[in-house]
């Protein structure tokens, strides 16, 4: 049996113990890259780790003990009351309202990750704190990211296209960012109806009352829900009404107005200067840890170390995969069949499914050339097929393995963490089982020549 194939076997029986036996998966893909790496792939300790995401720790580490602090100081409080006197207090505005912003983040150049990072940890604020479906919050943030992602001026867009221009391949920008935008907007639009957004439009004027008018009773349970403390519910001085009728939140205190500089602080390193989010984020949280240690002593512990666990886990192992040719392998294999049509929609599947647990860009970059002698052979629209190819390996970026699904499952408040885990698994199953084949339709068998 080829290594590679051994290598594939094995990805699925980690997923099987995890799944039926409640095991991190992180902690079983370790073991497994110790193991085909050893003994398959004649690997040694530096091969294994070659593969390990040192900059994804960063990021998830960074990014949550940063919030943590914000949650801890009352930031995301006020924040959260802020973003609902701006939307008017309807509710079901909230997750469209982070859709575009992850969005406009993406279009102007903000890394998708880099954007999913500092939106994610806001928006499943509110999702705790009104009653939102953290599945539809995390979903249509990374969809906004995504749809953002492939405008012309973009990291995504100006990678995907200058690999059109060096393989000398036709190329559309706006096409190209077009495709992607409308993908991604009617996904998050089914999203939106089969996870309780049309329900948020009608409990909006309980919700918004209670939001707005910091009222107490049946309109402050609605907001807060079960469980939650006063100032969810509006029933606290924290909760209570401004002078305009809005509720006041947190008090904009020294240790919030320091936070709330940090979160700018971190929008401006990221997107002006292309400084890495997690290293910018930890810094900030240091600097505010040392000036109000009291309110930040907690935060390293609430750091979602499970998630990071996992996440790096399977990273490494699929780094195993990389290095001893499996992904390669994989693509080679489908590439040279001789059926243009079926071999695009496969090249679809596979950018989709690696991408679920390797790096978008990594996967469009090994597929765009892959697909280049068939597109030489002008059966099939280039255009449309790397339209395809780059919207299929992007939108999967929803599952937890990936960098922006892991931000969410990490920035989740109040959740069961493994459930939410499995629902993000299988919402990105769905989105990997479906969305290859609706663009392979709409994008590519349109150009067949």
């Amino acid at each position: 049996m080829p290594a590679e194939l051994i290598s594939i076997l094995v990805l699925a029986v980690v997923f099987v113990i995890a799944t039926t036996r409640s095991i991190n998966m992180g902690a079983l893909a370790f073991a497994a890259a110790f193991g085909v790496g050893e003994l398959v792939a004649d690997l040694d300790a530096d091969g294994i780790f070659a593969g390990f995401p040192g900059d994804l720790f960063v990021v998830l580490v960074g990014v949550t003990y940063l919030f943590a602090i914000a949650r801890a100081n009352g930031t995301t409080d006020w924040l959260v009351h802020a973003s609902i006197r701006l939307v008017g207090g309807r509710i079901a505005l909230i997750p469209w309202v982070m859709f575009v912003i992850t969005g406009a983040l993406t279009a102007i150049g903000a890394v998708s990750p880099a954007a999913v990072a500092i939106v994610a940890p806001i928006a499943l604020s509110f999702a705790a704190r009104y009653g939102i479906s953290p599945l539809l919050m995390g979903a249509m943030v990374v969809h906004g990211a995504q749809g953002g992602g492939f405008s012309p001026i973009s990291i995504y867009g100006s990678i995907v296209n200058g690999i059109v221009e060096r393989e000398d391949l036709p190329g559309n920008e706006m096409f190209l960012f077009l495709s992607s935008l409308v993908v991604n907007l009617l996904i998050a639009g089914v999203v939106f109806v089969l996870f309780g957004g049309l329900k948020l439009s009608g409990r909006s004027s309980v919700t918004a009352a209670a939001a707005v008018g910091g009222g107490t009773g049946e309109a402050g349970t609605a907001k807060g829900g079960p469980g939650k403390s006063a100032a969810a519910g509006g029933g606290s001085a924290e909760g209570s009404s401004g002078k305009d009728g809005t509720p006041a939140g947190s008090p904009l205190d020294a240790p919030v107005v320091a936070t709330l500089a940090a979160l700018i602080a971190l929008v401006v390193a990221v997107l002006a200067f292309d400084l890495d989010a997690g290293l910018s984020a930890i810094t900030l949280a240091v600097l505010l840890s040392a000036f109000w240690p009291e309110t930040s002593r907690r935060a390293v512990g609430e750091i979602a170390w499970p998630t990071v666990l996992l996440i790096c886990g399977v990273l490494t192992y699929v780094g195993v995969l990389e290095e001893m040719g499996t992904i390669k392998w994989a693509g080679e294999g489908v590439g040279n069949i001789g059926v243009p049509l079926l071999a695009a929609v496969l090249l679809c599947y596979i950018g989709a499914i690696i991408s679920a647990f390797a790096s978008s860009v990594g996967i469009m970059g090994a597929l765009i050339p892959l697909a280049v002698p068939f597109l030489a052979q002008g059966e099939i629209g280039a255009v449309g097929m790397i339209a395809a190819l780059a919207i299929s390996a992007t939108v999967v970026d929803v599952s937890p393995f990936s960098t922006n699904g892991a931000l969410v499952l990490a920035a989740a408040e109040d959740v069961d963490r493994e459930r939410f885990f499995r629902q993000l698994m299988v919402y990105g199953g769905v989105v990997v089982a479906v969305v290859p084949a609706v663009v392979w339709l709409a994008l590519v068998v349109p150009g067949i020549g």
